[in-house]
C-alpha cells in the first residue's frame, strides 16, 4: 500500500506544492499525520509554545489524483484512524469568547493520555472512549492559499466528529489533480471542540480515494452509514446553520426526487446538527438515511 509520509510539516491547503503522491483513483493509501501540537506535547510537563510554532494543524499531502479536473468531486472514504504513537495529548488553550464569564488566567493544562483498550485514560478516574475522527480534510482552491486553521467550500478545518472511519468526505475540486491534505486526527472530540484543542494524536489514516465527475459542490459533503450531511462555515453560526440545512434540502431535491419544501418541512422535525469548532461556526446538518427513500 502506498504510505503518504507526514513530513515535512505543511500548514495550509496550497496549489503550489508539489504532490508527495500521485494516485488512480479507487487506490487506496495509508496518510501518516503529525498531531495538530506539532508534536510538541510528548511527555508530562511539556508546553505548547507557539512562540517556537506558532502555527496548528500540520496536514499531510498534497495527494494528486489521477484525473479530477474542476468542477468533479472527490470522495475520500475513511478506512481507518489509528493512533501513531499509543497516546493523545490536549492542553487548556486560550478561552477566547469564554473570557467574558471565567476569565483568561488559564493554566497551560497540558496533559498526554494514553490510549489503551479502545479507551482513552484522560486521568485515573476518568476514561473516555476511543473515537477517532480526522479535524482537517480538504482540497486545494483554485485562488488563494487558505491555512489549515479555518474551513470553507474546499473542507479544511472543519472538526466535524462524523469524519470518522466509516463515512466517506466528499469534496469539490478546483484545481486538476485536486490536491487533497488530511491531518489533525483526534482521538476524540466534543462537539463545538471548545477550547480548540481536541485529544490530538498523531495517526496513520487509511483512506480509499474515488472519483466523481462532474459533480460541481458548493461544499464538503459527509456520506455516513447511517446518515448524509452538508458542512457550512460562517458567523454568525446561525447563518452556517441556515446554509448546511439549504444545501442539505437541495441535495435532498437533486438526488433523491424530494419536493423542496416537503423536505424543509421534514427536516423541521428529524434534521440533526453537529458542531466544529463554534469560535470558526462550522455546523453540518444532517438526516438519517432511514428517511430518504420515503416522501
Amino acid at each position: 500500500m502506498l504510505r503518504v509520509s507526514a513530513k515535512p510539516l505543511i500548514y495550509e491547503f496550497s496549489r503550489h506544492n508539489e504532490p508527495r503522491a500521485r494516485v488512480a483513483p479507487g487506490q487506496q493509501l495509508l496518510v501518516e499525520s503529525e498531531d495538530a501540537l506539532s508534536g510538541q506535547i510528548r511527555i508530562p510537563g511539556d508546553v505548547r509554545d507557539k512562540s517556537k510554532m506558532p502555527w496548528s494543524n500540520p496536514v499531510a499531502g498534497p495527494i494528486c489524483v489521477e484525473g479530477a479536473e474542476p468542477g468533479d468531486a472527490l470522495a475520500v472514504r475513511i478506512d481507518d484512524i489509528r493512533p501513531r504513537d499509543g497516546q493523545c495529548a490536549t492542553y487548556t488553550g486560550h478561552p477566547r469568547l469564554l473570557t467574558e464569564w471565567l476569565g483568561d488566567d488559564v493554566p497551560p493544562g497540558a496533559h498526554v493520555c494514553p490510549i489503551r483498550d479502545g479507551r482513552i485514560h484522560w486521568s485515573d478516574e476518568i476514561t473516555i472512549p476511543l473515537a477517532p475522527m480526522l479535524g482537517c480534510i480538504g482540497t486545494s482552491p483554485a485562488w488563494g492559499v487558505p491555512s489549515s486553521v479555518p474551513a470553507g467550500p474546499h473542507g479544511g478545518n472543519m472538526d466535524i466528529i462524523e469524519t470518522a472511519p466509516g463515512a466517506t468526505v466528499v469534496l469539490p475540486v478546483f484545481v486538476e489533480g485536486a490536491l487533497l491534505y488530511l491531518g489533525d486526527a483526534h482521538a476524540a472530540m466534543g462537539h463545538g471542540e471548545l477550547s480548540a484543542t481536541g485529544l490530538e494524536m498523531a495517526a496513520e489514516t487509511t483512506i480509499t480515494i474515488e472519483l466523481r465527475k462532474n459533480l460541481p459542490l458548493p461544499g464538503p459533503r459527509i456520506e455516513a452509514p447511517d446518515e448524509i450531511m452538508t458542512v457550512a462555515t460562517g458567523a454568525p453560526m446561525e447563518h452556517a446553520v441556515a446554509e448546511a440545512y439549504a444545501r442539505l434540502i437541495q441535495w435532498l431535491e437533486s438526488d433523491y426526487g424530494w419536493n423542496r419544501w416537503k423536505a424543509y418541512d421534514l427536516l423541521t422535525h428529524v434534521g440533526r446538527i453537529s458542531v466544529g469548532y463554534y469560535g470558526i461556526g462550522t455546523v453540518a446538518a444532517k438526516i438519517e438515511r432511514k428517511y430518504l427513500q420515503t416522501r
